[in-house]
């Protein structure tokens, strides 16, 4: 189980200053394996949704959205967390979920120091959030 946040407390969103800055900003300040490892699963995001937008949410969270959320990226003191917001509805043929896999709705993947990724597995995982999150948006008429 992952511990509180290392990095202090998250900042607010400072006025004018861009989601991808603020996720920048994080990545600099962890200044370890974590911010490599964001870095890393920021890139893979983008790798398999050219179109995702990134957010700045809940005081210091950085999340990747398109049709909807489609996971966050919390970093903690042992592990980076990936957390699907609807992970529970996606098919998980590599199992890369091991972590909030007991919930109705959301599963997470926690990324711990020296463990690679499946970067296939994780942009297949993505580009299914997608799908799904542009699955339920209403369609115009």
């Amino acid at each position: 189980m992952a511990t509180k946040k290392s990095a202090g407390k998250a900042p607010e969103a400072p006025t004018g200053m861009s989601a991808s800055a603020l996720i920048d900003g994080r990545i600099a300040e962890l200044n370890d394996w974590r911010g490599e490892m964001l870095a890393h699963i920021r890139r893979l995001i983008h790798e398999a949704d050219p179109e995702i937008k990134e957010e700045w949410k809940w005081r210091g969270v950085p999340v990747w959205s398109h049709g909807g959320v489609v996971c966050t990226g919390e970093t903690y003191k042992q592990v980076v967390k990936l957390t699907f917001a609807k992970g529970a509805s996606l098919h998980d043929p590599a199992k890369l979920f091991n972590s909030s896999l007991e919930g109705n709705v959301r599963r997470a993947i926690d990324i711990r120091k020296g463990d690679t990724v499946n970067e296939d597995a994780l942009k297949a995982l993505v580009r299914k959030a997608v799908e799904n999150n542009l699955s339920k948006l209403p369609t115009k008429k």
